[in-house]
């Protein structure tokens, strides 16, 4: 579930950064201080969608960046970040990027319910509505939590 790969602490809101490295950057580094990840998991996503193109840009506004569980996954994690500004992947379908859900999956498939709950977020206008005017982390958490109780 979502509210057991996230916490407070992994959403940051009003993030700036200047370009989509400093993006990944400071959007995984939450996840980095809680411990779910190595500093190569950092440098391996970048060095991967320097290699294959902006592939973590998944829909409109929305990038999912991740690499293997191999690359330096120490448990599993998500962290949710909102761009003060939008940010150009260089994905002409789906740039600008505002939102980054940064992943970090082990190796079993126990993040794969959680994907499929982020798919309906990703499609829940009230949770972009709450992501773009809430001050507060604790209240996407707990919305989060609210709608994993409701989708049951």
């Amino acid at each position: 579930m979502l509210s057991e790969m996230i916490k407070e602490e992994f959403i940051q809101l009003e993030l700036e950064v200047t370009d989509w490295e400093d993006a990944i950057r400071q959007s995984v580094e939450p996840l980095l201080l809680g411990g779910k990840i190595t500093s190569d998991y950092i440098e391996k996503m970048i060095e991967t969608t320097k290699e294959l193109g902006p592939y973590i840009v998944i829909t409109k506004h929305v990038a999912l960046p991740h690499a293997r569980p191999v690359d330096g996954v120490e448990r599993l994690g998500m962290s949710i970040n909102v761009l003060k500004n939008p940010i150009e992947f260089g994905s002409k379908e789906n740039d600008p990027v505002k939102y980054e859900f940064c992943l970090a999956a082990t190796e079993n498939n126990r993040h794969l319910n959680a994907m499929a709950e982020l798919v309906c977020l990703l499609d829940d206008p009230q949770f972009y509505y709450l992501l773009d005017t809430s001050q507060d982390p604790n209240e996407i958490y707990d919305y989060l939590s609210v709608k994993e109780t409701l989708l049951g």
